[in-house]
């Protein structure tokens, strides 16, 4: 029998998503744009708001879906998992109130601290911009600003590094929120590990380490993720097995801790001298994480979603022992002012050995069109994190000038600098 399955969202990470579902099952996408990816690899394809709980519950309806995934967490918070485990559908992907330890982060740290899970840095929450910045300007050290609610990945601003003390104080009073946490500043080099996760069991996937930083060097305004990369085994070249474990570990506390937790937890952590820390929790996959960790899985992605929905055990998950580095092609101007309605052409025929991932953009009657933000990526796969970057470069060789790239993304450089850093942090 085949599985008919409903993947909501529009971006490279439903992109990918899809790519990892439709040779084992009869898919169909909604999403407010139109992925030109998404909608050739599926059977049907419904234009509608990834918010919209009910529309999407109709269409879930009308074409029969076995199972549902959910790609953005604007549509966790909104409920829709909820809707569709409602109606029947079984979601991979947390209700609301689960989902709260992405979409409020006042709440995941605070939970964090009650059920004594390991890596939470010293913070501090408030329901007041005014009390927020009393406390960010009598601070003494750095700090992280993050407002709470969903950003896109753009909201979090850090003194020393992004801004002053001062201007800290001014982005908090002039922003739109009112909530915020205040945490220390924490020093080291990110990585994330995401997992898979139902009835208690944790399956987790190779790190791998984001680039949100929208210019080469780490130089620039936050981004949702300009590319990221993955090794040949479940480490990166900075992090030992130990680092890892621990990772692993702080996962495995939270689904302990979250007994009713299903669908992807994807942890990013900061690693220093003692250790990870968590930066933050997200309830999906992460993009652009999830085009390195689903083209290297081997357990088919569906293996995964029916075991979770049967309440059989979880796969084993195996893996290619592929590198890959995935790099973002984004509008001019992007994250600040992007250049969108543009219309666009993508020579697929380009990429060579690379995958093409289709993000924000949107496929009309008239041509394909950029929107505000991050329009395609390309995956570079080989035997090491150097032959993966030159496959991405050669696919990216024919972009046009109207699109920015950060192309340090997993060269043999950055990389070295993140193996350099952490040996000064750790003193070695």
């Amino acid at each position: 029998m085949t599985e008919t399955v409903l993947l909501v969202g529009g971006g490279g990470r439903e992109h990918a998503i899809a790519r990892a579902v439709a040779a084992d099952a009869s898919l169909y996408a909604c999403a407010s744009n139109c992925n030109p990816g998404i909608a050739s690899l599926s059977d049907g394809f419904e234009q509608v708001g990834e918010r919209d709980a009910d529309a999407i519950v109709d269409y879930a309806e009308r074409v029969d879906a076995d199972l549902a995934v959910i790609g953005p967490e604007s549509a966790l918070e909104a409920g829709v998992a909820d809707a569709l485990d409602d109606a029947g559908v079984y979601t991979f992907g947390p209700r609301a109130e689960e989902a709260r330890i992405e979409t409020d982060k006042a709440f995941q740290r605070r939970f964090m601290a009650d059920h004594d899970i390991p890596g939470n840095p010293d913070f501090e929450t408030f329901d007041s911009a005014a009390a927020a910045a009393e406390y960010v300007e009598a601070y003494d050290g750095d700090v992280a600003v993050k407002p709470v609610g969903l950003t896109g990945g753009k909201g979090v601003r850090v003194t020393g590094d992004q801004l002053t003390t001062e201007a800290a104080v001014d982005y908090i009073l002039d922003a739109e929120w009112n909530e915020w946490v205040i945490e220390e500043r924490l020093v080291g080099e990110e990585f994330t590990v995401q997992a898979f996760v139902a009835d208690g069991e944790v399956r987790t996937t190779p790190a791998i380490q984001d680039h949100k930083r929208a210019y080469e060097g780490d130089e620039g305004p936050n981004t949702g993720g300009m590319g990221s990369y993955s090794d040949t085994d479940v480490t990166l070249p900075f992090m030992t097995d130990a680092d890892y474990e621990a990772a692993v570990g702080v996962i495995e506390a939270v689904v302990d801790a979250l007994p009713d937790y299903k669908g992807v937890l994807y942890g990013q952590f900061m690693l220093g001298a003692d250790g990870p820390k968590v930066v933050e929790f997200n309830a999906r996959f992460g993009d652009p994480e999830a085009m390195n960790t689903l083209p290297a899985l081997e357990t088919p992605f569906l293996d995964v979603l029916t075991a979770a929905r049967d309440g059989g055990s979880l796969p084993e998950l195996q893996f290619s022992g592929e590198a890959t580095v995935c790099k973002y092609a984004v509008p001019a101007g992007y994250p600040v002012e992007p250049d969108a309605g543009a219309r666009i052409e993508v020579d697929e025929s380009s990429v060579g050995e690379a995958l093409l991932f289709y993000a924000s953009v949107d496929q009309r009657d008239d041509g394909l069109f950029t929107t505000t933000s991050r329009s395609f990526a390309v995956v570079g796969r080989g035997d090491s994190i150097a032959d993966a970057e030159a496959d991405a470069e050669s696919a990216l060789s024919a972009v046009d000038e109207g699109f920015h790239v950060r192309h340090d993304i997993g060269t043999t450089e950055l990389v070295q600098s993140r193996i350099d850093h952490m040996t000064r942090l750790r003193g070695e």
